[in-house]
């Protein structure tokens, strides 16, 4: 099979083609797998943390991707949840232990054991993958390949950082970031509280933009005071400057919640100062989101389904995985990035 496989740690502002295109032997389902033919891939930022070495594979070479949509090729043994030509989705949690108290309790997000795909096993910049069955997914028939996509990652994570926020209707929101999450973020709560006010911050201005035309009543730039207090903040980028930026705008008793598997090291210009009263008192929280669960993925993929939520979109071929990343790495984001793999 053809795959874009990364072979070494590096950092994108050095180099712009940390993948590389090469064939790989098809991969053959163990017991209680599925053989799934990849039709395409969502690229998440957390691809680019996995090549600098920020959330580092534990051997490389290894094939990154954890949004992926395709078709059940083959099944190993001891598996009946999907029949060959079925469509399934592969998100972020490739497996968990099934037996500690997080696992039994429904939050395989925080099982000690957990896997990810695409960096502790082989994910979707693939023509091919394999899976264990239970963390597939059915993708519902009113969403597309690529639709759909997004939505296994940058969709479910943004529905699990609402849910932590605690947003109640006619609420004020603040979205610090504007990537792929973010605008699926804002496409919810535009559903789900209709009265709620949509704020976003985000460091260039298309993204403001973007941001305006899908309903947010304001945007400005990170550093920027909102004109109104928020009740709540989900932050999906990469540095810390936009954390202390955040708790300015919060107002007392508000939620800051952390949607970022790792924080970029900080320059000088993005030093953590926390200045207690000013920042944190008066009750506010600081909360960080760790992977998402099944229930998101099979939640937010129904709910998606059911409202109409789809993601703005940008495909690229395979072969121009490394374009993708390079895009997504210097802020050029309208959405989602996928990858049309078959």
């Amino acid at each position: 099979m053809k795959a874009m496989v990364l072979n070494r740690l590096c950092s994108l502002k050095e180099n712009h083609a940390p993948l590389e295109l090469t064939t790989l032997p098809d991969p053959v389902p163990a017991e209680g797998e599925i053989l799934v033919k990849v039709l395409v891939c969502g690229i998440c930022h957390t691809e680019l943390d996995e090549i600098e070495g920020r959330t580092p594979p534990p051997y490389l070479p290894i094939v990154l991707g954890h949004q992926v949509v395709g078709r059940v090729k083959a099944m190993g043994g001891r598996t009946n949840l999907f029949r060959v030509g079925d469509r399934v989705g592969i998100a972020w949690i490739h497996s968990a232990c099934g037996r500690c108290e997080f696992c039994l309790a429904g939050s395989e997000n925080l099982c000690p054991d957990f896997k990810a795909t695409g960096r502790d096993v082989n994910g979707g910049y693939a023509q091919y993958m394999t899976v264990p069955e239970g963390f597939a997914y059915p993708i519902p028939d009113g969403l597309s390949d690529f639709e759909a996509a997004p939505l296994l990652c940058a969709g479910a994570i943004g529905y699990r950082s609402l849910r932590l926020a605690g947003l109640r209707d006619g609420q004020n929101l603040g979205l610090a970031g504007f990537g792929a999450s973010g605008h699926l973020v804002l496409k919810l709560v535009r559903h789900r509280y209709p009265k709620a006010k949509v704020f976003v911050f985000a460091r260039n201005a298309e993204e403001r933009a973007f941001s305006m035309e899908l309903g947010a009543v304001w945007a400005g730039d990170i550093a920027e005071e909102s004109p109104e207090k928020l009740n709540s903040i989900i932050d999906t980028t990469p540095a810390w400057k936009p954390v202390v930026e955040a708790l300015k705008n919060l107002k007392p008793g508000g939620r800051l919640v952390i949607n970022a598997i790792r924080k970029e090291a900080a320059d000088k210009d993005q030093l953590l100062r926390i200045d207690y009263p000013y920042h944190l008192w008066l009750e506010k929280e600081i909360k960080s989101v760790a992977n998402v669960s099944r229930r998101d993925v099979s939640e937010f993929l129904a709910l998606a389904a059911e409202t109409g939520i789809r993601p703005e979109f940008q495909e690229y071929a395979l072969g121009e995985a490394n374009e993708a990343l390079v895009a997504l790495r210097t802020g050029r984001v309208r959405g989602a990035k996928i990858l049309r793999i078959h």
